[in-house]
């Protein structure tokens, strides 16, 4: 529900005959922007029922502003969260795709238990589809930067967090959703801070044989079977959590690259070469290694500035135990059982990767 990263345009797709038309008017002018986004004001009432108060964000899909519900029915809350996507085909269509996830996930938790920010309604309002949600607090990015700058949050706060956010993969699971833009910024959390959920389904697919691209997930949290691409799962989604906690933990990202091929690098300076049946399935490989399955990595030469390849050999892997040091007071126990819940996430081949089954039942979630 907050601001997302701008994917490239390729991810931005259409299939044959899905175009949607959309009526413009000279009057919808007046309404958005240039881009398609919906002009708000402060005041305004969406729906004969939401009153904007304040800005959310934008993201590349939508506008996302905090509204007063003026009419609260069946226990719906006095202030909700307005996802208004953006008014073009292609935007429209993907916020249908949304509304269908969104629908599935929300059915299946009648309790609200599986800690997926809650979905209420939908409407649609001057030529945009708007998507309801409950209005929480603030996101882990916020969060970080308010309580945990350089430092991270207390181990404590991260159990509590990841195990909110395995049951939140768990239904994700049982629905068949891939989420695909799983980091701090698309996890909110309530006032109190002691309730987590995530959120932004805008990039959401159901699992299958989905369309294989080197840029789905947020760079620094894209699992290696997308960059080399391979066909996703499940897997993508632990390994993008994985990549949450050690940030929360430390306040640091784990694996910065500037590029795809930056990445693939850190992977392995983290966990060594990878397995050779899994480089051979590969789409992109050879923007990576060479016929032999050696690592190329993408350096600029110093004089010429010009992109060149350089081999490197003899990856070695380091202990994830090495690049986490506890702060003073942690319960040694617990700070091992991190260490080892990390060292089980970040497996290179997603068939042999923690299942949200056995991290739910892991020693650091449930404290034996």
């Amino acid at each position: 529900m907050r601001r997302t990263n701008l994917p490239p345009k390729e991810e931005i797709h259409q299939g044959k005959g899905e175009s949607l038309r959309i009526e413009r008017g000279g009057l919808h002018d007046n309404w958005d922007d240039a881009e398609g986004y919906y002009s708000y004001r402060f005041g305004e009432v969406l729906d004969g029922r939401y009153e904007v108060i304040a800005a959310h964000g934008r993201g590349v899909f939508s506008t996302v502003v905090r509204a007063k519900n003026l009419n609260i029915s069946n226990g719906e809350p006095g202030e909700v969260a307005i996802k208004i996507i953006r008014s073009n085909d292609t935007m429209y269509k993907a916020g249908m795709d949304e509304l269908v996830i969104l629908k599935k996930l929300v059915g299946a938790d009648p309790d609200d238990k599986r800690h997926c920010v809650r979905f209420l309604s939908s409407f649609k309002y001057r030529n945009h589809l708007c998507l309801v949600f409950e209005s929480l607090h603030m996101n882990l990015r916020e969060v970080l930067k308010k309580f945990g700058r350089n430092i991270g949050l207390r181990l404590t706060a991260i159990r509590a967090y990841a195990k909110q956010l395995f049951i939140a993969l768990k239904h994700l699971r049982n629905c068949g959703v891939l989420h695909c833009d799983i980091k701090p910024d698309n996890m909110l959390v309530n006032e109190a801070k002691n309730v987590l959920k995530l959120c932004d389904f805008g990039n959401a697919m159901f699992a299958g044989k989905n369309e294989v691209t080197p840029y789905l997930v947020s760079r620094f949290y894209r699992a290696p079977e997308i960059i080399l691409g391979l066909t996703y799962d499940h897997p993508l989604d632990m390994w993008s959590v994985g990549c949450c906690l050690y940030e929360l933990y430390t306040g640091k990202v784990l694996f910065p690259g500037s590029t795809n091929n930056d990445m693939l690098r850190l992977h392995m300076e983290l966990k060594g070469i990878f397995p050779k049946k899994m480089l051979r399935k590969g789409a992109f490989i050879e923007q990576h290694f060479d016929q032999d399955l050696n690592f190329l990595a993408t350096e600029e030469d110093p004089v010429t500035k010009k992109a060149i390849k350089r081999m490197i050999l003899n990856i070695k892997p380091k202990d994830i135990g090495t690049i986490i040091t506890g702060s003073v007071g942690e319960d040694p126990k617990m700070l091992a059982n991190f260490k080892d819940l990390l060292e089980k996430v970040f497996v290179l081949d997603p068939d042999k990767r923690l299942t949200v089954s056995q991290a739910l039942n892991h020693p650091f979630i449930t404290g034996k």
